[in-house]
């Protein structure tokens, strides 16, 4: 009989206890003049020892504006230093800060500060088409809780860190001596793809031991700089970036308020990077970049890839064209701090680019039916369930969404279909609700995607199921060209796919497209594909 499709991570490494102040703290302490934070578009850097300083600064402000222990703490925001700052400060008065999406507009910024309760707001000015003030400005009278806004970059920002003065140390000390690491501490919106979104509630322990775990698997130390053109108000920027890199006595690198794929990779040549962060669309948008041969990225080793699954030839280009030997794949989700399986830096191309690595030390991962929950045998499909220190406290103020999502065993369901290979690394095959289902036969897109990747004239390819009268639906492909002046055929995609897929996973309808419809976090919105062309 197959071993059951169970694992547990083991590991030499204890579970941090810490709160993320007092792990702030031990990091100022052991390397105070390696530099801590970086901004390449303003030029401005932070040592630890600055950096500490810093942070008690805004916590003095904080405490001096009333925010106490549980005070919910807005921040809207782009990539800056200010962002990190408000994460760290917070932490260290006990407030629980709300990342919201800088995409939001007034309807969903509105729902935020309400379901949240937010009483002090942090916002970028502006960015690109998005004038935050004037969005805060319409919703704040339907907002109650909200007492004050600050921009960032405004003369408010100034202001309100003058509050506070070293003369609160005291009452900082005092208010970290009642901060336990099991209080909430972060709200992170999830994406709803039905209704409202749902706030992930996580803690001290979950989000500071995530990005530990993380850091320690890519072997990071005080040596590494690491170079985040994710966005902060994601777990793969404030967790996976920022809290791996303090953990570690590491470099945070800002290279641009948002993702900008040269800006990216003259702040990885600049500033000497050896970490690089990006889900796979913001790799091959760098890889692509015409004069991509003239950086210099031979300081790279490392860095992280997530978010979506990475196509075989984009991991080679990484590898062998950025330097990216270590590179490492990361599987998770925001309601898991995030990260719950990672592949090692030994491990190979294969399992790279076909799994999305095994389960993390002091975590558990099961592939169960989706119907009974029963665990199945390793190789078959069935929906990845994971328990442990990273599991969030629950969603904000939602206890009957939450007993939907987190069982009576403390199990989280993650949505995703996933297979565990006998030697425990774990294959996603889609979304329980990508998954088409064509004339009774089960389609993973996943498997199609990575197979049209090796057409010459496809440069990104998403593969989404529509539907249809006789089959209930059938493969429709949406494809970037690698040439849009020599666009693909259906005829030569099907050509391409006879006697090599089976009949049923040949796609039947083709879309030319420019892009896809993206979230803010990089990810396809496949829904919106599947809803544009479902006629």
């Amino acid at each position: 009989m197959s071993e059951l499709s169970y694992a547990h991570g083991t590991g030499g490494t204890a579970l941090l206890g810490d709160t993320i102040g007092a792990n702030l703290d031990r990091a100022v302490a052991a390397w105070p003049e390696r530099e801590a934070l970086v901004d390449v578009p303003s030029g401005r850097r932070w040592t630890y020892a600055r950096f500490g300083a810093a942070v008690d600064e805004l916590a003095y402000a904080l405490l001096a504006s009333g925010v106490a222990k549980g005070d919910r703490v807005g921040i809207w925001a782009v990539n800056c230093p200010e962002w990190v700052l408000v994460q760290y400060a917070t932490a260290r008065v006990g407030a629980v800060m709300v990342n919201i999406n800088p995409a939001y507009r007034t309807h969903e910024v509105e729902y935020v500060l309400n379901q949240a309760g937010i009483s002090l707001l942090f916002a970028s000015l502006s960015h690109k088409t998005s004038d935050y003030r004037t969005m805060v400005e319409e919703v704040r009278h339907r907002c109650p809780q909200l007492r004050e806004t600050v921009y960032i970059g405004d003369p408010g920002w100034d202001a309100l860190v003058r509050r506070g003065t070293p003369d609160l140390r005291g009452e900082l000390q005092a208010r970290e001596a009642e901060l336990s690491c099991d209080d909430p501490i972060n709200i992170q919106y999830t994406s709803g793809t039905t209704g409202f979104p749902k706030g992930a509630t996580l803690s001290h322990h979950n989000i500071l031991n995530n990005g530990y775990f993380v850091g320690e698997s890519i072997a990071y130390s005080e040596q590494d700089r690491v170079c985040i053109p994710v966005p902060f108000y994601h777990c793969f920027g404030m967790v996976m970036g920022n809290l791996a890199a303090t953990s570690h006595g590491a470099c945070m690198v800002i290279p641009a308020p948002s993702f900008d794929p040269a800006a990216t990779l003259r702040a990885v040549q600049q500033e000497r990077c050896t970490s690089l962060y990006g889900v796979p669309t913001m790799f091959i948008a760098e890889l692509n970049l015409p004069d991509f041969a003239e950086y210099d990225l031979s300081t790279l080793r490392t860095g992280i890839m997530a978010g979506s699954p990475c196509p075989v030839e984009v991991m080679k280009r990484v590898v062998a064209e950025m330097h990216m030997e270590e590179v490492s794949i990361c599987y998770g989700m925001t309601e898991t701090s995030p990260v719950s399986l990672q592949t090692r830096r030994d491990d190979d191309l294969e399992h790279r680019t076909g799994t999305v690595g095994r389960v993390l030390p002091h975590l558990e991962v099961k592939v169960v039916d989706p119907v009974d929950g029963v665990t199945l045998p390793r190789g078959t499909a069935g929906e990845l369930c994971t328990r442990g220190y990273s599991v969030m406290l629950g969603y904000w103020n939602e206890p009957d969404r939450t007993a939907e999502a987190v069982d009576a065993g403390r199990w989280m369901h993650t949505g995703d279909l996933a297979v565990m290979r006998e030697d425990g690394y774990v294959e996603i095959v889609g979304r329980i609700k990508d998954m088409i289902i064509r004339g009774g036969e089960n389609i993973y897109p996943r498997e199609i995607e990575e197979f049209l990747y090796a057409h010459p004239k496809i440069a990104d390819v998403q593969v989404v199921g529509v539907p249809h009268e006789r089959y209930g639906e059938e493969v429709l492909a949406c494809v970037i060209p690698r040439d849009p002046a020599d666009p693909l055929t259906l005829d030569e995609l099907r050509a391409f796919c006879e006697g090599r897929l089976a009949h049923y996973k040949i796609p039947s309808r083709l879309r030319i497209l420019e892009t896809f419809p993206m979230t803010v976090s990089g990810k396809v919105r496949k829904i919106e594909l599947r809803e544009t062309y479902a006629e």
